[in-house]
């Protein structure tokens, strides 16, 4: 399935406005995007992108529960997850998030994990107004998210940090194993510059130890 997506619009809003419009088929009418907190613990999570933006708040309270969360990753639980709304919410552990989407009309939801380093993940929760027959719907869903994932994850990443293409380019050197050395031969530049430059990025990510920016750049999408 290939998504209609403008290139030239880079911004999420954009992005998921054309990502809406390439699911109207679907019946998909909503989008969030949740990943970790790269400055929280391992439950925490924030909504990345909403659309449209007046269910902010129902994705604030799907981010602020419990569902889909570390729990989940770390069991054998699938990646993809096709749910009848309504159906989980007369449940026991039904939750206020799943009431709030039935509230304004939304029956389904389908969610595509894209896991992380140490146990995060980012999560793409598209939801429709209807009910689907047949696993083949949530599937053309899924695939629709692998398709746009790319380019969503870097305009997000770049929403909600900036580093300089050297700072970025350091650190994923960096991430793939190199030394201060091999990565000043591949940058072609002094150790001394890539030093400057990895102290800058670990300013930014606010951590005191390359590994630690390593990982809040993964978390972020930056690398």
């Amino acid at each position: 399935m290939t998504l209609p997506v403008n290139f030239d619009s880079v911004g999420v809003d954009a992005i998921l406005a054309d990502w809406v419009c390439a699911l109207h088929e679907q019946g998909v009418e909503a989008l969030v995007v949740l990943g970790p907190n790269p400055f929280g613990g391992q439950d925490e999570r924030e909504v990345l992108a909403v659309h449209p933006p007046r269910m902010h708040a129902p994705a604030n309270d799907l981010a602020e529960s419990r569902d889909f969360g570390a729990s989940w990753r770390e069991s054998d639980a699938p990646l993809v997850v096709w749910q009848e709304i309504s159906k989980a919410a007369a449940s026991e552990h039904g939750g206020r998030w799943r009431r709030m989407w039935l509230a304004h009309g939304y029956q389904t939801l389908v969610r595509v994990a894209f896991c992380l380093p140490a146990g995060r993940a980012f999560e793409c929760f598209m939801f429709s107004s209807r009910l689907f027959g047949s696993r083949n719907d949530a599937a053309a869903l899924a695939w629709s998210a692998y398709n746009i994932w790319p380019l969503l994850k870097r305009a997000i990443a770049e929403q909600r940090l900036s580093l300089s293409p050297r700072e970025r380019e350091s650190l994923f050197l960096a991430f793939e194993g190199l030394t201060a050395r091999e990565t000043a031969a591949r940058m072609d530049c002094s150790e001394r510059t890539v030093n400057y430059h990895l102290a800058n990025a670990m300013t930014k990510l606010r951590t005191d130890s390359k590994l630690a920016a390593i990982q809040r750049a993964c978390w972020l999408g930056l690398i």
